[in-house]
This record gives structure tokens, sequence and C-alpha cells, in this order.
């Protein structure tokens, strides 16, 4: 069994192996162990990192892809928590393939992804670090160097992509930046012409209808969100997983869809104290979720047999903020011939024509069908009602200024 299909007893490995000791700078679920699992998506070319990471037991992937250069080396794009199992994996192609020579942080605003590109960097000192324009920190606005990035080996991504070492390889299409007040989205999609192959941050996604490999090395968070009330014992088997999974989808992507409803405080309490004999109760049993019983429904139109889409997050806080720029960039990216995507979350790689990409843009348009030149009667069905949370959290941040209200569609 190679190291891309590991999937064993987490117990009998060492610990050591998978530790992050600077968990605490982004305080999140898994916090201080994080295991990594290798894919290899193209033969002998890319391979994909993947991670977990998330909050109250929902967990998702997060990915780094490694892409083989023709000339030697590799290039990293998105990277994740250098722990030594992740460099152990990674090294094991630096031994065949030569070392990383290129680091890309593709994103300015997702500190899932920032943060482990200053540590990741020390661990490869021969490697140029290149960033999306017009990164920033928050509260305060701190030099790259000063977020670990080395400041000798760390440029700005050029506008003009065949301007950088890798241009005979990889075009690239910088979306934004997008202002959103207090801060600003941006994401650079790189396009591996040898492979056809997509590399994408955030912008697009596919989710699988099972739970990913990196989310099944533990199950519990799966077993968690699979009771239907605080008091239930859950069998860990297959259909308990997906359906926790599926749980854990809708929390991520719309943080609160519209079969789930919020337990009453008494009730929270008093189920808790009924739980409180057990020896695991994560979060002292405290279990606050109440699923509707067509609650499946809302999964299945979201998941569409493998479809693509952009996150609902995105299309109701940040693009719809700059829907002509978003058309425009997802213009040019389908104007590349690529045959897979490769996102850094939930499923990859996607098999999926330009087209499709483009089409997952057509919520920003008034007439998706004349602008995107598609034939398709269903274009992005996913229900209204499942967007009410997202939409007050909108309201709310526009009420008092916090970012700028939405564009009209174009």
């Amino acid at each position: 069994m190679t190291h891309d299909e590991y999937t064993g007893n987490i117990d009998k490995i060492d610990q050591r192996d998978f530790s992050w000791s600077f968990w605490f700078t982004l305080p999140i679920y898994p916090y201080g162990q994080r295991r990594t699992i290798r894919k290899e998506v193209v033969k002998d070319t890319i391979w994909t990192f993947d991670q977990l990471q998330g909050i109250f037991y929902v967990v998702v992937p997060i990915r780094m892809t490694v892409v083989r250069l023709d000339d030697g080396g590799l290039l990293v794009y998105a990277p994740v928590a250098p722990t030594l199992e992740c460099l152990r994996l990674l090294k094991e192609l630096v031994v065949e393939y030569g070392d990383v020579k290129y680091i890309i942080l593709p994103t300015v605003s997702g500190l899932e992804h920032k943060v482990f590109v200053g540590p990741f960097a020390r661990r490869f000192p021969h490697a140029q670090v290149f960033v999306a324009p017009h990164q920033w920190s928050f509260p305060v606005n701190l030099p790259l160097s000063w977020l670990g990035l080395p400041s000798k080996r760390t440029q700005v991504l050029p506008q003009d992509s065949s301007q950088t070492p890798f241009a005979d390889e990889f075009d690239y299409a910088i979306l934004g930046p997008i202002e959103l007040g207090p801060g600003r989205f941006a994401e650079v999609a790189f396009f591996h012409k040898r492979s056809h192959t997509l590399l994408v941050t955030d912008s697009v996604i596919s989710v699988p209808e099972d739970p990913p490999a990196i989310v099944q090395l533990d199950p519990y968070p799966l077993l968690f969100h699979a009771k239907d009330k605080a008091t239930d014992m859950i069998t860990d088997n297959q259909a308990n997983r997906r359906q926790g999974w599926q749980r854990i989808v809708l929390f991520a992507l719309y943080f609160r869809p519209s079969v789930l409803e919020v337990v009453g405080l008494t009730q929270v309490l008093g189920n808790a104290i009924k739980t409180s004999n057990r020896s695991k109760q994560a979060y002292f049993g405290l279990f606050p979720f109440k699923w509707q019983s067509d609650w499946e429904r809302s999964f299945k139109i979201l998941q569409g047999d493998g479809r693509l889409f952009v996150a609902p997050i995105l299309q109701t806080l940040i693009l719809n903020r700059a829907p002509q720029e978003t058309i425009d960039w997802a213009n040019y990216v389908a104007s590349w011939d690529f045959q897979w995507i490769i996102p850094c979350h939930f499923s990859a790689p996607i098999k999926a024509e330009p087209h499709q990409f483009r089409q997952a843009f057509s919520f920003l348009e008034q007439y998706p069908m004349i602008n995107a030149g598609l034939f398709s009667s269903d274009t992005y069905p996913l229900p209204d009602e499942d967007f009410k949370l997202l939409r007050s959290i909108d309201d709310n941040l526009k009420k008092f200024g916090i970012v700028p209200p939405p564009k009209e569609k174009v």
C-alpha cells in the first residue's frame, strides 16, 4: 500500500508525524493534529495533498496541489500545514522530480491558506514565493515579512502572466481585488497547459455524495452530525458517515439551511444533562440542531450529481459586489482548454469543460442564457429559501455600513 492510498488507524501512527505546533495562529479543528493524504491525479505530473479544517465539527478538506515542471522541480499551489507527514510525502516527490521551485499563494483573504505559506517556505529555502496582488491582514495591515513570508524570496504575481519564470507551462488570471469594506477578496486561477488542468482556490466547487477520504480518517465529526438528537447513540457505518457528511456540507455552505431548526436553550441544556454520564460527549453534550425530515432534498439539489457551482457565501456576500469583473474573469478562464479542475476544497479533481466553469457564474447575470451562450434551461437551481441566513447577514452588514451594497446583475 502506498502513501497515496493510506487510510490506516490513526492510533498506530506516530502522533508527532502530523502534529502542527502553530495551530494557535488559526485555532480551528483539528487544532494541533493534521493528517495528510496525497493523491496522484495526473500520472507523474499532478498530486493533491488533502488536510482537514473545521469549526464545531463542520469539517471539510483543504487542499494543496503540486505540479511537476518540465525542466525539473515542482510548483506548489496553496500550501497546507507542513507537518512531518506532509513533508515526507512531498519529499518523496522531490527525490524523484526535483526540489520545490515555486510556491504560490493564490488568494488575499483566505487565512486558512495564507497562514501556512511562511512556515512552508522556510522548509524549502531555495523556492521562490509568488503571492496574489493586494495582500492585506486584519486588524492591522502588516508587511508580508511580518506575516512570516521570506522577504528576499517573495514577490507579487504580475498582472501579465508571461512575465513569470513558469510562463511556458502556466497561464493565470487574477480576479479582484473586490473591495469588501474592512477587507478584500481576490483569487488567482492557474492553468497548467500540458495537462489541461485548472487550479482554483475558492471560486468554484463540486460536492461529493460520500465523505472524502481525509474526513474519514477520524469519523467522529461525521457521526456527531449524523445524530438527530443529543441522546442518540450512533453506530459507525458508511450510511451514518454519509448522513453526517451531507449535513456538514449544508452547514459549511449555507450556515443554516432552511431544513435545519435551532433548538431552544432549555431543551439543549436538558438533553445535555441526559447525556452527561457518557464517556465522550463533544461540547459537553450540547447539540442545538434539529433536522427536518426532508433535509436530504436540500443536499441533493446542492450536490446536483457532482455539478460545478459557486459556494453560496461567495454568491451572497462577495462576488455580487463585482459582477462584471467576475464575469469578465470567468470568460477569460473559460477561454483556456482545460479538462480538469482542482479546487482547494471539497471534490478534486473535477472532470469539467470550460463552458461548465462559465455556467457556474450565471447567477450574476440577468439573462444568463444569452450572455453565456448556453442552452440549458436549468442553470442554477439552488433553493432560494436556503439563502435566508446568508441574506440576513448581508442585510446587517450593509445596514451598519460594514460592506458596500451589491451591484446590479450584468
